[in-house]
């Protein structure tokens, strides 16, 4: 179990996240098609996952925005940011907000994913949802970076994990 805050109070997660140098657990997560998508769906290619709890709060979406940016000029590593929303809540926002870098997947079917990267908030007033991490993972899906934010509220180190995808 991790500990996290939420605007200074503590919250849970179910367990601590994957270690850096470790194998990244597969997933099953849902796209805004509402087609499967797996660890596999992006192979070959290194990754940078990033975790919140909704898309619809004031710094995920700022996060999200500010990932899609840095992702214009990294065509070689896929953005992948995760979430509680439904599919077709993450496909409006970015529709809205005119996002075309990153890729958007949901955790409507399971929360298998947010268990086994040790980010599902089990307490607090966020309990159910995920908490804010960023994971980078190399061409064959091991974790080079990971990073479990200390305060939701607050924003991750982007520019430490896409340095760790640099070598």
């Amino acid at each position: 179990m991790a500990i996290t805050k939420l605007q200074g109070s503590h919250c849970n997660t179910n367990a601590d996240i994957p270690a850096v140098g470790f194998q990244a657990p597969d997933f099953l997560l849902l796209d805004d098609k509402l087609a499967e998508q797996t660890l596999a769906s992006y192979n070959g290619s290194p990754k940078l996952i990033y975790t919140v709890p909704s898309l619809d709060t004031m710094i995920c979406a700022k996060t999200a925005k500010e990932l899609d940016e840095l992702a214009r000029e990294y065509s070689d590593i896929h953005f992948i940011v995760i979430s509680s929303d439904l599919p077709f809540a993450q496909q409006r926002f970015c529709k809205q907000s005119k996002l075309k870098h990153i890729k958007t997947l949901s955790l409507m079917r399971s929360k298998i994913f947010a268990e086994e990267y040790g980010v599902l908030l089990v307490d607090g007033p966020l309990a159910g949802l995920t908490a804010r991490a960023v994971f980078a993972l190399d061409a064959n899906n091991i974790i080079v970076h990971n990073e479990l934010v200390d305060d939701i509220a607050k924003a991750p180190d982007f520019a430490k994990a896409l340095k760790s995808l640099a070598g």
